[in-house]
Order: C-alpha cells, then structure tokens, then sequence
C-alpha cells in the first residue's frame, strides 16, 4: 500500500467515525447525520486536507462542526 490509499483509509474511518459519533450525540439518524456532515464546510476541509484538520480526533472534529455550523442542525 502506498501513502495516498492509508491515506484515503484514515480519511474514510474518519468521516465514518465522525457520523457515528455525531448521529449518537444528537439522537438523530445516520441519514440524517451523513447529509449534515456531507453538507458542512467542515466535510470539505477534511477532504482538501486543509491545515491538516483531518488529524484531528473526530470528537473534536464534531464539536467543531456542532460550533461553527449549527444552522446544519436546524
């Protein structure tokens, strides 16, 4: 395996690992978690690799996202 396939691995637990985390803490369904985290600017950045933000804990990485977009969870 080459670096850019762990990293697209890492990227996609991440992003599973975000949903999950975010689906249990706000009681809503993965559905509905995966259309707010798909829809965040914060989805975007993990992605382009922005500032390394996808190195981030994703507990840490969902209060981010609950902070700094909540018009997603109205």
């Amino acid at each position: 395996m080459d670096g850019n396939t762990l990293e697209n691995i890492y990227q996609e637990n991440l992003e599973e690992r975000i949903m999950l985390y975010l689906k249990e803490i706000e009681d809503i369904s993965y559905e509905k978690s995966m259309e707010i985290y798909y829809r965040s600017k914060l989805s975007k950045k993990i992605e382009e690799g922005k500032l390394g933000i996808q190195y981030l804990d994703y507990k840490v990485l969902v209060d981010i996202l609950r902070e700094t977009e909540q018009e997603l969870f109205e």
